[in-house]
Formats: structure tokens, sequence, C-alpha cells
């Protein structure tokens, strides 16, 4: 089953198979390339559009106890918990969506907080993760302040709420379009038309491209925390979590006393989000997003330092 139903995507997805393409195609790993690309495009149109449909703006106003400080030490913690079960950081992303979007219904008492930010975990990693953590690890981590009843029944409350609606398009979504789009972009340019067997990475352009990936995910996991970026969607911050990543491993590699001629000759290659930035009319607004979030990257140099090493 599609991981996108609940938000009416197989309805949606309507376009011809992207397994009918021309018979003329010459290479078979092209073709391949094509359908890949053409399925992903109208994946990523579907998403984009549904946005604002998952948008949680101003999730904290109608919330007496619940501050953005109390939110960025939560949703902080929450961040530490994936981790702790290496589940995906689609799960992490989706459980911040589901709390944000269930704070704009009911209002939470601030001793209640945390089981609802685990409790969307849970609900997160059951729609995302093969295997989703045990209630009893989760609550654990809590101290056991909760019962097993209350988080079950604030499960079924959220699911409620939500009206079972927790495919959102996440910051994971768009951060694993953009790259992956840019490397089988660059694989038909490279050998569309060609005697091209297979596409291989060098193990410097593995690594940069891993630690690019990296670190603009934890420029992502930062902005989850920060309640000042709820007002952007989540395609507008991965642009700008991309953007900003490339300028600053740039800034780092050139200023290196270290050779590395073939890292920075991989992120000269990168364009990933750069066309959607052009086409976008909310192009001064993804600039703005960068902008702060090189703000949020500086006071937080300490935690992402190690991530600019190559």
């Amino acid at each position: 089953m599609s991981t996108f139903s609940d938000s009416g995507f197989e309805e949606e997805l309507q376009s011809p198979s992207p397994r009918g393409l021309p018979a003329e195609q010459p290479d078979r790993l092209t073709a391949d390339c094509h359908q890949e690309l053409s399925y992903d495009e109208s994946c990523f149109t579907i998403q984009k559009n549904n946005q604002l449909k998952f948008l949680a703006l101003g999730c904290l106003s109608r919330q007496p106890q619940i501050t953005p400080e109390a939110r960025c030490k939560l949703v902080s913690w929450l961040i530490a918990v994936y981790k702790h079960f290496s589940v995906s950081f689609e799960s992490c992303c989706l459980a911040v969506n589901i709390m944000d979007r269930f704070l704009v219904t009911t209002s939470v008492a601030a001793d209640c907080f945390q089981l609802l930010g685990v409790t969307a975990l849970l609900i997160a990693t059951k729609h995302v993760e093969v295997c989703s953590p045990r209630i009893k690890q989760l609550l654990s981590l809590c101290c056991n302040s909760f019962s097993r009843e209350q988080m079950c029944n604030l499960e079924c409350l959220i699911l409620v709420r939500l009206n079972f609606r927790l495919a959102a398009p996440t910051l994971a979504f768009f951060l694993d379009y953009f790259i992956s789009k840019e490397l089988s972009c660059k694989m038909i340019s490279d050998h569309e038309g060609s005697d091209y067997k297979g596409f291989k990475l060098t193990e410097d352009q593995l690594s940069t491209m891993k630690r690019f990936k990296c670190f603009a995910r934890r420029v992502c996991e930062l902005s989850l925390a920060d309640y000042a970026f709820n007002r952007y969607q989540p395609s507008v911050i991965v642009q700008s979590a991309i953007s900003l990543t490339k300028d600053l491993l740039r800034t780092h590699l050139k200023q290196s006393s270290l050779q590395h001629t073939n890292a920075l000759e991989t992120l000269d290659l990168l364009s990933i989000g750069d066309h959607e930035l052009h086409d976008s009319d909310s192009h001064s607004l993804t600039l703005q997003c960068t902008e702060e979030l090189r703000l949020l990257v500086s006071l937080n140099q300490e935690s992402i330092q190690n991530l600019l090493t190559l």
C-alpha cells in the first residue's frame, strides 16, 4: 500500500504509468532513470501541493501552558529518541507534524506535553517503519511517568482529531527527493546515448555526498525544534538548508589546509534545488528562510562543527 494513501495520493496519481516509455529509447538504464524521474516528479508535485493542508501554522497560539521554549526542548528530546531507536528521519519529522497539528486542535497541559510528543512518535513509527518501538520502551524514556492506558487513549484521540490523515509532506521527503533527483539527472546527462553499463560514484564522491546529506539533515533537525520555522513549508526549509549546506561546506573546504579537490568538484556538480528556487514564486521567502537558518546554525556551531570535517 502506498505510504501516501492517507492524503489521497493514490487517487491523485492518475498520470500514465511510468513504465509506458517510448520504445525507441536506446539505453535501458537511461530509460529506467527517466521512468524513476517521471514517477518521482509526480510524487513531488503531489506532496508539494499538499503542504498547506498539513501545515500547522501558529500551533502554540491557543496553548496557554505550552511555550516555544517548551516545544524546542521536547522536539530536541524527540530527535535524540529517534536516533536512540535507529528509526528514520521521516518518522521524526512526521511525529513533529502530528504533534503540531494536534496542538492546533486541542489545548494540552504542560505536564502532558511529553506524553503527546512520545505518542506522536509512536503513531509516526507505526505509519513509516516496519517495526515501531514498543510502548513499554517509549514510556521508560519518560521515567514511567505515564501509563500504557494514558498513551493508548491519547493515541486514539490524536487519530480522531487529525481525522486519520497522517501522510504529511515532511522535511525528510523533500531532502531525499532533491538529493536523489540531482544524482539521477547527472546519471542521465553524463551517459545518455553512450555505451554506459553502470553508474558508480567514486569513494571521494560518496564520502562528500554522505557528509553533505548528514549536514543538511542536521540543519533540518535544528529547524524542526525552532518554532520560528513553523511558518515555512517543508520544501522551502529543505531548499534553504541545502543551499546553506553547499555554501558552508564549500567555504570550509576552500579554507582548509588539506587538499579537497575532488570534494569541491562534487559540490560544484550539485545544483540541488536551484531550479526550484528560480521557478518558485516564494524565492524571497526562501532567501529569508536561508538567512534565518544561517543564524540558527551559527548559534549551534559547537553541535555541528564535526559535520564540516571531510
